[in-house]
């Protein structure tokens, strides 16, 4: 913790003055950036962003660094990163003599990790399609999705 904290009006506002200075409750953050409430703080009690600051009442408060911030995780969630990975992209992302090559590389990496997965996630499909298929789907006990799923020498 910070001993500076001591000056409470200068570092704990009150939310109106909070405000009036132009930073965001969590509500507002978490409108702007469109990351849950609850995922900020998660992502606050992971360190992927830093610690709010508070106000007297103890209110979190994030400036529009922080909502950028959280913008940016957002994105990287939505295209499948993983936490590890974008607390590497936040870092490449805040280092000004980064290497684009690094960036592309974890970029990659990821595209290969997808494109298993996109296989994997292929072949699933075309086992379930062929069951469905081989089901009757009546009023009739016997399954072969069932009779798949319990046989011993399917899975690992």
């Amino acid at each position: 913790m910070m001993a500076t904290r001591r000056s409470s009006k200068t570092l704990r506002p009150e939310l109106a003055d909070a405000r009036e200075a132009g930073l965001h409750n969590i509500g507002e953050a978490a409108a702007l950036s469109e990351v849950s409430a609850k995922m900020i703080r998660h992502y606050e009690g992971i360190d992927l962003i830093p610690p709010a600051s508070r106000t007297f009442a103890g209110y979190r408060l994030y400036t529009d660094a922080d909502v950028h911030r959280l913008r940016f995780i957002r994105r990287a969630r939505n295209l499948g990163f993983s936490i590890k990975q974008i607390q590497s992209l936040l870092g490449l992302w805040s280092d000004d003599r980064r290497a684009s090559a690094q960036v592309k590389k974890l970029a990659q990496g990821h595209i290969d990790d997808l494109q298993i997965k996109i296989t994997e996630m292929q072949a699933m499909q075309r086992t379930l399609r062929d069951l469905a298929s081989r089901c009757h789907g009546d009023n009739r006990p016997e399954c072969p999705i069932l009779d798949d799923l319990a046989s011993p020498t399917n899975g690992h």
